[in-house]
């Protein structure tokens, strides 16, 4: 299995290779010729950032490689990378925020939004599931908010609480929320009845039958629902900071548009992408602690 795993991480990065190969080539700056320009095309040019005056030969002029209007390749990109690395704790302005601060702002709302959402979820989930009436009724609700974009709840949220931060973690609770409480109701709902005979002829209080037989019996479905929500909540947060304007991974990715630094948009999705493995990779590990196999 371990030899497998090698196998398998060396072809990935045999891949990657490939593919930084193939995106290199691509975005190749080509060759300028100057002669076919008149001067006031090329100063206008010059003056647009489009080239740039040539140290080795004097009175002509090259492509400018660094002008974003050519996409760019994995070297401007790396380049980019190193850049903000290099200080990324750094506060030079009310918008100017190094990438970690960016990151721990959208961790910060990522975890409030998510985390009350996992647990008023749950708890809903719980007090459905237990009534198999009431599951029946609220049954059909469930299913129409759950595929609601949380984006559409942005316009009432904000209007409800005019506030980009508060917005911002709410958008990411609405994501959270219909997908755990769905699914611990369901798990709940369906729970094996004997399980609940066994708890029945030992007598189990309410709370012992809740912890000790209902929830690990749930667990399953629980922590279905909580990885949706998790994929959901961590999609929502990045566009919900890039249109309310508020600090994080996602903003900066519109600074980075509105500057025209393609290479730092794509710097930017790359912390997304990493970010959400990352994070992924953490809630893999917690939830492989908490349920287990029959």
């Amino acid at each position: 299995m371990k030899r497998k795993t090698l196998v398998s991480r060396f072809l990935s990065l045999c891949l990657l290779m490939v593919l930084l190969l193939g995106w290199h080539i691509a975005t190749q700056v080509d060759s300028f010729d100057a002669s076919a320009h008149t001067e006031d095309e090329l100063m206008l040019m010059e003056m647009n950032g489009d080239v740039i005056p040539d140290p080795e030969n004097q009175g002509q002029y090259i492509l400018n490689g660094e002008k974003t209007t050519t996409f760019p390749g994995p070297l401007r990109v790396g380049k980019k990378i190193i850049e903000e690395f290099s200080d990324p704790f750094h506060k030079k302005g009310t918008n100017d925020h190094g990438i970690g601060w960016l990151i721990w702002y959208t961790l910060n709302v990522f975890a409030m939004g998510f985390l009350v959402a996992a647990f008023a979820g749950i708890t809903l989930g719980v007090l459905i599931g237990l009534s198999p009436t009431l599951f029946e009724v609220l049954n059909p609700f469930l299913q129409v908010l759950k595929p609601i974009s949380p984006l559409a709840w942005m316009p009432l949220l904000l209007y409800t609480v005019q506030d980009g931060k508060a917005t911002s973690v709410l958008v990411v609770f609405m994501a959270a929320l219909w997908p755990t409480v769905a699914n611990t109701a369901f798990g709940v709902n369906n729970i094996r009845t004997d399980y609940l005979r066994v708890a029945s002829l030992l007598q189990f209080n309410w709370f012992r039958r809740l912890f000790t037989v209902i929830l690990p019996g749930a667990a399953p479905a629980i922590i279905s629902g909580l990885r949706i929500s998790f994929g959901s909540a961590l999609v929502a947060v990045v566009p919900a900071e890039m249109l309310l304007g508020e600090l994080g991974v996602g903003y900066n990715t519109w600074i980075e548009w509105n500057n025209l630094d393609i290479a730092g948009v794509i710097f930017t999705i790359l912390v997304i992408g990493v970010l959400g493995f990352i994070l992924d990779s953490m809630f893999d590990r917690v939830a492989k602690v908490v349920s287990f196999a029959e």
